[in-house]
């Protein structure tokens, strides 16, 4: 009975708090979508230090940025927990540190700073975007942004992501090395192959590592699928964990691999005095100073855009699928949403990381019947618990993630029964834009893209008057920066 009180009591608060039950949510169905997306997107807690180091492991700049990443998400997530109430989680984003540590990189290459005085200047870059972006938030030029944006490329989003999912779960994650090479990837090197026997040649001994990953991810996405049909609740996360489970057993009865060999020598401690050492507030301006101006501006505008319609994107496009969107294709409280994005690449500047995004794993949640910022909060939680527990989440298989991305994303594709294909002027931009995402990677470019075909077909129709001056301004914007070279 005192534990049936205590239920009671934690549910009335999360109730008051998360307004649960006018989401037609419950708090066991948030949890399970929280822990889902954190899964999907768990790979950023390792991966992200790796790029912004140059894979420079068990350094204090590494583990000062693997401090970062925990911290900074954590709080841009909680941000959007408590803040917009949407279940959406932040991270430094994927393709904006690949480009943070090139422009290291460049920097240090240019001005004969070390690396790690050079990652600390282009943190500056990092902080002035999260500023811009918080002056925007506030004034709504952001959500104005979004309204400009129009209707038929806004419902294309959904579905061109869903693509991107897919291409994400089949063609660039879990990739294999081996003697020979690498890496090799899923569609392209495994059913990509004229014969089995071209593949195992071409992979040498990762042969027999993809074959695991192929047969671990279908293993998830059928027990995904299956769970499903059943009515399952959090289907998702219960197939990534049958799929670990093959993986794992798979490695020790096949490969002769203990999956879990990592554990005895890791650490649990966390690297703070790393991390107070070489990123938290080590803003340094000296070296930001030294890039010159015009290159500096640039930066941050390349960044601004990038993230800006990044973060658009994916917001536009998970909360479609969720139906959490007027009939104008308008997410309420999307003022609030974006302000956790400025809040949170504020504080990945000031703890040591790239631009902190919302990332679009956050649909695995969604699809697990996330509906609120509890969610959210439980994937902050979850990042801030990696502090000491990140040897743990190293474990799960990413070929265990695709299983869930490309399920994901499959389901996202039915946003198209939105589209009016009668009208070119929705179904050209969205077409091009199903195209682009998945091939660059990028879904501000794709927007970008999009809106660009869309405004020279109105223009060439005779219907420029129906194009609004910001949706010229920002189909100008982009070909800028498509086309001229700074």
């Amino acid at each position: 009975r005192k534990n049936e009180k205590i239920e009671r009591k934690v549910d009335l608060m999360f109730e008051k708090v998360f307004n649960l039950s006018n989401n037609k949510t419950t708090v066991r169905t948030e949890v399970v979508a929280g822990v889902t997306t954190f899964m999907t997107m768990a790979y950023i807690i390792a991966l992200n230090p790796n790029l912004l180091t140059n894979f420079a492991t068990g350094s204090a700049l590494w583990n000062g940025v693997f401090m970062a990443t925990c911290i900074a998400s954590a709080i841009g997530t909680a941000w959007m927990a408590f803040h917009a109430n949407k279940p959406f989680v932040m991270a430094p984003g994927m393709g904006l540190n690949s480009f943070f540590a090139v422009v290291v990189a460049n920097l240090a290459a240019a001005t004969g700073l070390s690396y790690t005085e050079s990652f600390q200047g282009a943190l500056v870059i990092i902080l002035i975007e999260g500023v811009v972006f918080l002056a925007m938030s506030v004034l709504n030029v952001r959500e104005k942004i979004v309204h400009a944006i129009p209707l038929g490329i806004r419902l294309g989003i959904s579905p061109a992501i869903g693509l991107m999912l897919l291409n994400i779960g089949f063609g660039s994650n879990a990739g294999v090395y081996s003697e020979t090479g690498g890496p090799f990837f899923m569609m392209r090197d495994f059913f990509g192959a004229l014969t089995p026997s071209v593949a195992q040649t071409t992979m040498g001994s990762g042969y027999e590592v993809m074959v695991l990953n192929v047969v671990t991810t279908f293993v998830g996405f059928f027990a995904i699928l299956a769970l499903d049909q059943k009515k399952v609740k959090g289907s998702v996360l219960w197939g990534m964990l049958l799929a670990s489970a093959i993986n794992w057993g798979g490695q020790l009865a096949f490969l002769d691999n203990n999956p879990f060999v990592s554990l005895k020598t890791a650490s649990f401690i966390p690297p703070v005095a790393d991390m107070a050492e070489m990123t938290l507030f080590k803003l340094n301006f000296n070296s930001f100073l030294k890039i010159g101006w015009f290159t500096a501006i640039s930066l941050v505008i390349t960044f601004c855009i990038i993230d800006m319609f990044d973060t658009i994107g994916t917001l536009v496009g998970t909360a479609s699928r969720a139906g959490m969107v007027d009939k104008q294709g308008n997410m309420p409280r999307m003022k609030q949403a974006l302000l956790a994005d400025a809040v949170g690449t504020v504080a990945g500047a000031l703890t040591g990381t790239s631009t902190v995004t919302t990332f679009v794993e956050s649909a695995a949640g969604v699809e697990a019947g996330g509906r609120t910022g509890l969610t959210a909060l439980v994937a902050a939680l979850l990042f801030l618990a990696c502090i000491f527990l990140a040897p743990v989440v190293a474990l799960i298989p990413a070929a265990a993630t695709s299983a869930a991305l490309i399920y994901v994303g499959v389901l996202m594709l039915g946003g198209l029964r939105n589209i009016d294909f009668d009208d070119n002027t929705q179904l050209v931009p969205v077409a091009i834009m199903l195209l682009t995402m998945p091939i660059s990677g990028s879904i501000g470019h794709g927007i970008g893209l999009g809106m660009i075909i869309y405004t020279f077909m109105k223009i060439f129709s005779g219907k420029a008057k129906d194009v609004s001056i910001l949706t010229y301004a920002i189909s100008a914007l982009f070909l800028v920066k498509f086309f001229l070279a700074v």
